[in-house]
């Protein structure tokens, strides 16, 4: 089996290191530094490319997302997972561009293992590594990325010998990360009398690197006292501050909420609950 590339986090989402070690039959591979392309068919093949098991990756200012990445890995005759150092072959992300330019930009695998299923094909595993203080840099990074493939075949002295990028199908959906926050006053209040709940709807920023405030549509929910669910009060709209207003008539102990459904771009939020006493 074998395992697969990883970038220094310092070094930005155009850095590259690289090792190579055995582990339990395996062997284990990080991004080693690629030589001038020479295009030209190697023969290797990456399919059956599944990130975040289909679903989007949502993506926050600073904590580094780790999603989940599957592969196969099919080798030309001469070539095995035995020999890693022999060749490269794996996904990344990139948007805007070719597949041989946004290798160089784009988003990369963090790691991986190969088992050889039979003979020159093997089924791979790992996980992306998508930092978003160095990796995303622009919000219109929110979007659909492509699938790209990097293949190499190296000679027995290490030079390169053949280098090609391909596409793969499908596309994988980033979002930026949404906040709520939610605050019903006053506390406690009279039955019948009003509750004003006010909230915010932020979401981040990768161009300003925090959370800034979001116009959306967001759920008022109530869950009252000794129940487990919540139901959908009223859908408030939020200013371009993010900024959450409303008002209801006060009619038994519970917990107020926001709730927001995501877009395209941005993902789902819901804020922590607070506990109203009714008198």
């Amino acid at each position: 089996m074998n395992a697969g590339r990883s970038r220094s986090p310092e070094s930005g989402r155009r850095g590259r290191t690289g090792f190579v070690a055995a582990v339990a039959g395996a062997v284990v591979l990080t991004a080693l530094t690629a030589p001038p392309a020479q295009a030209a068919p190697t023969g290797l093949a990456v399919t059956d490319v599944v990130v975040n098991k289909g679903k989007p990756i949502v993506v926050g200012t600073s904590d580094i997302k780790q999603p989940p990445i599957t592969f196969r890995i099919t080798f030309p005759p001469g070539y095995t997972t035995e020999k890693p150092l022999m060749y490269d072959a794996y996904p990344f992300l990139y948007h805007g561009t070719t597949a041989a330019k946004g290798e160089r930009g784009g988003l990369r695998v963090g790691g991986w293992v190969c088992y050889e299923t039979v003979a020159r094909s093997a089924r791979c595993e790992g996980t992306m590594f998508i930092d978003p203080r160095y990796d995303l840099d622009a919000n219109n990074d929110a979007t659909k990325w492509k699938i790209g493939l990097a293949l190499r075949l190296y000679k027995t002295d290490g030079q390169l010998k053949a280098e090609e990028f391909k596409t793969a199908p499908g596309t994988v959906q980033l979002k930026r990360w949404a906040k709520a926050t939610v605050n019903a006053s006053p506390e406690p209040v009279k039955k019948g009398k009003k509750l004003t709940v006010t909230g915010k709807l932020t979401r981040a920023d990768w161009t300003k690197h925090k959370y800034t405030g979001v116009a959306g549509s967001a759920r008022l929910q109530f869950r009252k006292k000794g129940s487990s669910a919540y139901a959908t009060v009223k859908t408030v709209k939020s200013n371009s501050a993010g900024a959450l207003k409303t008002t209801v008539t006060a009619s038994a102990d519970g917990y107020w909420r926001w709730t927001h459904n995501g877009s395209s771009t941005t993902g789902p939020a819901t804020s922590t609950a607070d506990f109203v006493d009714v008198r």
